[in-house]
């Protein structure tokens, strides 16, 4: 009962206002699970109440922005190396906008954090959130070093210095501790003097579906490349790069559950009835290759 409709993934999922809570513009919310493992923000536009959701993607970019505008103004930038990491599920958008607009590395790992927390240990400061909202930030021995033992030659790099310090003391970098994570957004979002409006506006999200497909036998399907595509059953990646292909902006991938006998499909494309159609064809293509059970995905909403 404590995830009842209104945890962090009833929000992101259902894309929808915690219950509970009335929901008014320009009002800042934060999304928990029941064990505070993960977060997202949320909040409905000033002009026609639409929902909006800055899940873990977006504290990702948030993160990393401010992490290494303080790096530069510190003066550590040639020593001390600030890289993201993310899965296939982290939305175009996002990897675009770390890449080309903040320039910082970025490291796609296979599903599950334990796989995101390695990749990130590669860089000096490594940040990882999922897309649900789980992950954290990463300080080396390099970086703390770095960050306690440099001579400011400047009130602003002694400020910058000091900032840095602190951020290391406030993120548990011990994965899945969703309190310091919401800390550590205010402290941005504060420090900026942002709205979430103004942080969400950074880049647009690509629209995106997920679909879940019932089949006979998860174990048929290999992937490789972080998830991001099939080797077995053979032929069925060619069929969902073919598909892919005829959508603008389009991206498709298909991975096994780790529990269940499901295969989860995830789409994006420019615009939403573009990408919902890829996900149920790509879903309809496993469901025919692969012997699906029960209904069929439709193609067409």
């Amino acid at each position: 009962m404590l995830n009842y409709n209104c945890g962090a993934d009833f929000v992101k999922t259902q894309q929808a206002v915690s219950h509970g809570i009335s929901g008014a513009p320009k009002q800042r919310y934060a999304a928990l699970d029941g064990d505070a493992d993960r977060l997202v923000y949320f909040y409905l536009d000033s002009k026609d109440e639409t929902f909006r959701l800055l899940d873990g993607d977006k504290i990702s970019g948030l993160a990393a922005m401010f992490i290494k505008d303080l790096v530069q103004s510190a003066g550590l930038a040639e020593d001390v190396h600030v890289g993201v990491v993310q899965t296939a599920y982290a939305n175009g958008s996002s990897t675009n906008y770390l890449k080309d607009v903040l320039q910082v590395p970025v490291t796609c790992a296979k599903t599950g954090v334990k796989h995101l927390h390695h990749e990130a240990e590669k860089y000096d400061i490594g940040v990882y959130f999922e897309a649900n909202g789980h992950g954290t930030v990463l300080f080396s021995p390099v970086a703390l070093q770095a960050i306690t033992k440099t001579q400011a030659r400047s009130p602003a790099q002694a400020e910058a210095l000091e900032q840095l310090q602190a951020l290391a003391e406030l993120i548990n970098q011990t994965v899945g501790d969703a309190l310091s994570d919401l800390l550590l957004v205010e402290v941005i979002l504060t420090h900026r003097q942002w709205s979430l409006s103004q942080w969400d506006h950074a880049y647009t999200d690509l629209p995106n579906r997920l679909v879940k497909v019932v089949v006979e036998d998860r174990l048929a399907f290999k992937t490789t490349d972080a998830d991001t595509r099939l080797v077995e059953p053979a032929g069925l990646q060619d069929k969902i790069n073919e598909l892919v292909a005829k959508y603008r902006g389009g991206r498709a991938f298909v991975r096994p559950s780790g529990t269940e006998d499901v295969v989860r499909v995830y789409a994006e494309a420019a615009n939403r009835h573009e990408c919902d159609q890829l996900a149920f064809k790509v879903g309809g293509l496993v469901f025919d290759l692969a012997g699906g059970k029960g209904e069929r995905p439709n193609e067409f909403l």
